[in-house]
């Protein structure tokens, strides 16, 4: 893990400084330029903008034909090398050597200090954003430019780089864990029963046969009918449906949650990031703690555990709904959601970035710079806002005589710009207020049924395929849901998408389907194990009946040969003695 994420940082050491348009070479000083004519690099000396229409182009294509993923490919690759053992094998080594009932609590804390992870993670990101990619590398005083720019690249390596220096320290203490721990007494005592004596004895055995041989076509000859098994269990493939669809929902939410507050709140995606991490992730370290504990001090069954998974599941995603009714308007953007004169709403056949009062600008319809009018409206661009000239002062640049301000204007007849979105209003303040809320209490809900879940996966299983159940269960997690959820996810938001200002029921109604349907399945889960439970009752009723009657039979035909050998049934034997 740790070699991985070193590598993912290593394209920051290999590529080119980052180079970025600049409006001035000159801080606090004004040129008289057209912002609206840009576009076209016979207006401009290649002294302002940097470099020729010509050299963007090419390097572009260098910049296309480069094999700097190579390096985040194979870091992902020997990331994800490194993170499959701990699942399956640190799972059940717990299992294994702790008590069956502090097995979940013990469980309940490694979780919640995997999710503490995230925390520092998104706190990182949101620190590394505010930082210039190449930084310790250029000198930060000639750097023009401020997070608030749509050109800002935060130092996205920085983050990659510390991780990966952590996870190489983690690692010394593991070659300190012994090969084998001595088992609990409770454990001990039930070795006479199937499951335990198998663990002991059999488990043993198979491991020192799979030493000494170390055969890998017969650890391929188990493996179809240990695949048979597993799937075989109606039960533990029940779950395994529940948890990826589930999982499917998480993944696409969380993946897109900070570009949706950035985009429906009117957040930074600084600041995004920074409240996922100190506020979301939290709640659901904690709810996966208190899962742990609830299964431990009420030392619930199967069926127990598969009850409060099906509960804080529902209960979940019914707080979820309510986040369909918390949400902001879209930004007013010229010629996308509002006309240029300020008139809403735009139908789709009338939506177009040229107007009359640009008409003359040679503006790019694929740029995404964003403008902030002092009419309160944001403009796709500077070019689109039809501004004549531009102020930088300090790193704040400010545009003047911007002829679409003028035309949507307020009282004050100020026609000009700053750089970035403009702010939405302060009712959207206080619905992300809301917003947080509700999201805090969904996650520490949904959360809570994290370690029931992991605990009815065991338990459901034969002792013998714990840790291959456990690892078919990582796989398919990341597989089906880790790869594919954000794929689908952006791909149906950019549907609906007008510059990332996306219609909030398309994030959440696809969450919202993904959680019903597991909910479905959860409860397919709880009705399968209370049947096989009802099975297993009544078997184990016969059972006791038949021995109960044998038993009685034997009795029965005790006393019966006692009352044939006793004397007073020979009437006159004495005598006749």
């Amino acid at each position: 893990m740790g070699m991985g994420t070193l590598l993912i940082a290593m394209p920051q050491f290999f590529m080119e400084q980052y180079r970025y348009e600049k409006y001035s070479p000159f801080s606090n000083s004004t040129l008289s330029i057209s912002p609206c004519l840009l576009e076209s690099s016979s207006q401009l000396p290649v002294s302002v903008v940097g470099k020729s229409q010509s050299k963007i182009s090419d390097e572009c294509d260098v910049d296309a034909s480069s094999s700097m993923w190579v390096y985040v490919f194979l870091g992902n690759l020997l990331r994800g090398l490194g993170e499959t053992p701990i699942q399956p094998l640190g799972i059940a080594y717990l299992d294994d050597f702790a008590s069956e009932d502090s097995a979940a609590f013990y469980i309940g804390c490694v979780q919640t200090v995997a999710i503490i992870g995230p925390i520092f993670g998104f706190l990182l990101g949101s620190l590394c954003a505010k930082l210039y990619v190449d930084i310790g590398f250029v000198d930060l005083d000639h750097v023009t430019i401020t997070p608030k720019d749509p050109q800002w690249v935060g130092a996205w390596w920085l983050g990659y780089l510390i991780a990966g220096i952590i996870s190489l320290l983690a690692a010394v203490p593991f070659w300190c864990l012994p090969k084998s721990l001595p088992r609990p007494q409770s454990r001990e005592d039930s070795n006479s029963s199937e499951k335990s004596k198998f663990i002991t004895d059999d488990h043993i055995k198979y491991q020192t046969h799979a030493e000494e041989k170390g055969k890998i076509m017969e650890m391929a000859r188990d493996f179809v009918p240990s695949l048979r098994s597993l799937f075989g269990n109606p039960v533990y493939f029940l779950y395994l449906c529940a948890s990826t669809v589930q999982f499917n929902s998480l993944f696409g939410m969380v993946t897109y949650k900070p570009k949706y507050i950035e985009q429906q709140y009117g957040q930074s995606s600084s600041k995004a990031n920074f409240v996922i991490g100190l506020i979301n992730i939290p709640a659901v370290a904690l709810g996966i703690f208190s899962g742990g504990v609830v299964m431990k001090k009420f030392r619930l069954s199967l069926c127990g555990a598969a009850k409060l998974y099906l509960g804080s599941s529902v209960f979940g995603y019914l707080l979820f709904l309510s986040l369909f009714a918390l949400g902001c308007e879209n930004s007013d953007v010229a010629g996308l959601t509002v006309s240029y004169q300020g008139t809403k709403p735009v139908s789709h056949q009338e939506r177009a970035l040229f107007s009359n009062c640009n008409s003359r600008c040679k503006c790019s319809e694929t740029k995404w710079e964003p403008m902030c009018g002092d009419n309160g409206i944001t403009y796709a661009s500077a070019c689109f806002a039809g501004c004549q000239t531009s102020n930088m002062s300090g790193k704040d640049i400010i545009f003047y005589n911007c002829t679409c301000v003028g035309t949507a204007a307020s009282k004050s007849g100020n026609f000009s710009g700053v750089v970035g979105r403009c702010q939405k209003d302060n009712g959207c303040s206080k619905m992300f207020l809301y917003f947080l809320v509700i999201s805090v209490i969904t996650s520490y809900t949904l959360s809570l049924g994290g370690i029931p879940g992991y605990i009815l996966l065991l338990r459901c299983i034969k002792p013998q395929l714990k840790s291959f159940a456990l690892g078919i269960y990582t796989l398919a997690i990341r597989v089906l849901a880790g790869i594919p959820a954000p794929v689908y996810f952006g791909v149906l938001i950019d549907t609906s998408c007008l510059k990332w200002g996306f219609k909030r029921y398309i994030y959440l109604g696809l969450t919202m389907i993904l959680g019903t349907l597991s909910i479905f399945l959860s409860t397919a889960v709880l009705l399968t194990l209370k049947k096989n439970c009802v099975s297993k009752r009544r078997s184990f009723i016969n059972k006791r009946d038949r021995t109960m009657v044998s038993t009685r039979f034997r009795k029965e035909n005790c006393a019966t040969s006692d009352h044939l050998l006793h004397p007073s049934y020979w009437p006159g034997k004495e005598t006749r003695l």
